[in-house]
C-alpha cells in the first residue's frame, strides 16, 4: 500500500467519525428558581414576616418593584433533550409587613390563609351537557300535485 491511499483511508475514517458523533451533542439539565419543599411552603402562615418567609423558603425568584406586596417563587426544570419542563409557581402576598395569603397558580385557585378571610370558590366545572334525544322519524309528505294514495293525476 502506497502512502497516499493509507492518508486518504485515514482521512476518511477520521471524517466519518466526526460526523458519526456530530448528532451526539450533550444537552445538560437545567434548573432554575427555586425548589420548595411541600413541608416547607405548607408552613406559610397569615401573619408571618417578611423576613420570616424568606429565611424559609429563600429569596424570592420575583420581587416585583411595581408591586412590592407581592413575592413569586418560581421553579422550571429542563431535563437534556426532552420537550417536557417541570415547573411550579407560588405567590406569595403581604398587607404590610404580614402575610396575608398564598396563591399556587394552576390549582384550585387562591389558598387564603386567614380564616376571617372568605374562601374563594374554586372555578365552577363545565355541567355535562344533557344528552341529546334522537332526531324524530321523518313524516313522507306527498308530493305537490299528488293524490293522497301516492298516485299522480
Amino acid at each position: 500500500m502506497s502512502a497516499f491511499p493509507r492518508a486518504a483511508l485515514s482521512l476518511i475514517l477520521v471524517l466519518g467519525a466526526l460526523l458519526g458523533s456530530a448528532g451526539c451533542v450533550y444537552r445538560p439539565t437545567i434548573q432554575q428558581g427555586n425548589l420548595l419543599k411541600t413541608e416547607d411552603v405548607d408552613q406559610v402562615t397569615a401573619g408571618m414576616t417578611r423576613s420570616q418567609v424568606r429565611y424559609l423558603l429563600g429569596t424570592p425568584m420575583l420581587a416585583d418593584p411595581f408591586d412590592p406586596q407581592r413575592w413569586d417563587y418560581i421553579y422550571t426544570l429542563q431535563r437534556g433533550r426532552e420537550k417536557h419542563r417541570d415547573r411550579a409557581h407560588f405567590i406569595v402576598r403581604f398587607e404590610g409587613d404580614k402575610v396575608s395569603r398564598v396563591e399556587k397558580p394552576g390549582l384550585a385557585g387562591q389558598m387564603p390563609l386567614d380564616p376571617k378571610q372568605p374562601q374563594t370558590p374554586a372555578p365552577a366545572q363545565p355541567e355535562a351537557a344533557a344528552p341529546v334525544p334522537p332526531p324524530a322519524p321523518a313524516v313522507e309528505q306527498p308530493l305537490p300535485g299528488s293524490k293522497p294514495d301516492g298516485t299522480s293525476h
